[in-house]
């Protein structure tokens, strides 16, 4: 997964409510893309911080303001001052440490979410940090970078397709929720399709590294669910809310998402548990392989032993012994270890422990 560790120090001493940028810039020049729509009509606008802001709020329609870049503390609060944000809101989007949650202001709601990839390369989990605060016809949403992971929901905008054209800014927030909980689901099939490759190869022959897969894919499913815990609690208190920003209509769609999150609980739940169990498997077959060499070792040394026997008691050295002149003793001795060498291989065999 990639993590870097909280620098604490950067907002150390500082008052509440101080826009201080936790993480690593990503990229140099902030974007945002303004979206204005009703059922009937559509008006989108791209500028960047080198332009002056555009702020066309029309009440009788949806005004989405998606930002893109959260580096830059003074830009944070210029869009604070111009949509009335308060300053706890604002220190929540640029805190990249900040954990899934739901807060509610006297004039405005925000959703603070996680955004996760799966890298197939290095199968590895990728986060982005994502804030959504809406009020009356306004949404403003805030993304770490260029990436645009809303870019489905602004095509089913332009499509004007189902059913977000024809409602308020709580349901385009829920959209854009919605969007995030999905790539729960999308990480976690990847996840599954590492776990059935590993169970396939524990199926044949175990390779040195197949712990160590196990072991990641293991802490992969953990931060899933270290992600997947706050973010459940989040959307039930949004799902869960009076908020007379969030209209009645909305809320048969919210308990919807928050059944997903249950749901994608049980999968990581699943998910560990199916590792676990791949971890047990592992370590029986490496004991199992272990037990059968050992076996092998020991039928070897049983058939030597008394080998071993005959062989010392015709090395002493003592001068009346009366086979060491006969003629044929070598060869009788060499047959009658033979002998005793077959008889003991097809005993274990009997005993079907070869």
């Amino acid at each position: 997964m990639r993590t870097k560790s909280r620098k604490s120090s950067f907002k150390t001493g500082q008052a509440p409510g101080s826009v201080v940028f936790t993480g690593e810039q990503k990229v140099d020049v902030t974007l945002f893309n303004y979206l204005n729509y009703n059922e009937n009509e559509i008006e989108e606008a791209e500028f960047d911080n080198h332009k002056p802001f555009l702020l066309n709020n029309e009440p009788s329609r949806v005004n989405w303001y998606d930002v893109r870049g959260i580096h830059d503390n003074k830009i944070i609060e210029e869009i604070g001052n111009k949509f009335s944000i308060h300053s706890l809101v604002l220190e929540d989007v640029v805190d990249i440490y900040q954990r899934p949650k739901y807060e509610e202001y006297e004039d405005g709601i925000l959703l603070i979410l996680k955004s996760i990839t799966f890298n197939r390369e290095d199968l590895a989990i990728e986060i982005e940090h994502i804030g959504i605060y809406f009020k009356e016809g306004l949404v403003v949403s805030f993304q770490e970078d260029h990436s645009d992971v809303f870019k489905v929901v602004r095509a089913r905008i332009h499509s004007g397709k189902g059913r977000i054209r024809r409602r308020g800014a709580d349901y385009l927030a829920y959209a854009l929720g919605d969007l995030l909980v999905d790539h729960f689901y999308t990480v976690l099939e990847f996840l599954d399709e590492e776990i059935q490759k590993l169970e396939d190869i524990l199926m044949g022959n175990i390779s040195s590294n197949i712990r160590e897969d196990i072991h990641h894919l293991k802490k992969q499913s953990i931060f899933i669910r270290k992600l997947i815990v706050p973010t459940r609690e989040a959307i039930s208190k949004f799902s869960k809310s009076e908020n007379e920003l969030i209209q009645e209509n909305s809320t048969i769609y919210l308990r919807d998402l928050y059944d997903h999150t249950v749901q994608i609980m049980d999968m990581v739940d699943s998910n560990r548990d199916i590792l676990n169990g791949l971890q047990d498997l592992y370590l029986s077959e490496i004991s199992f392989k272990m037990n059968q060499v050992m076996q092998i070792l020991t039928i070897i040394t049983i058939i030597f032993i008394p080998l071993s026997f005959l062989a010392g008691v015709y090395g002493m050295n003592f001068e009346i012994m009366p086979e060491l002149k006969y003629k044929y003793g070598y060869f009788i001795l060499l047959g009658i270890m033979l002998i005793i060498a077959i008889s003991l291989i097809f005993w274990f065999k009997k005993k079907k422990w070869l």
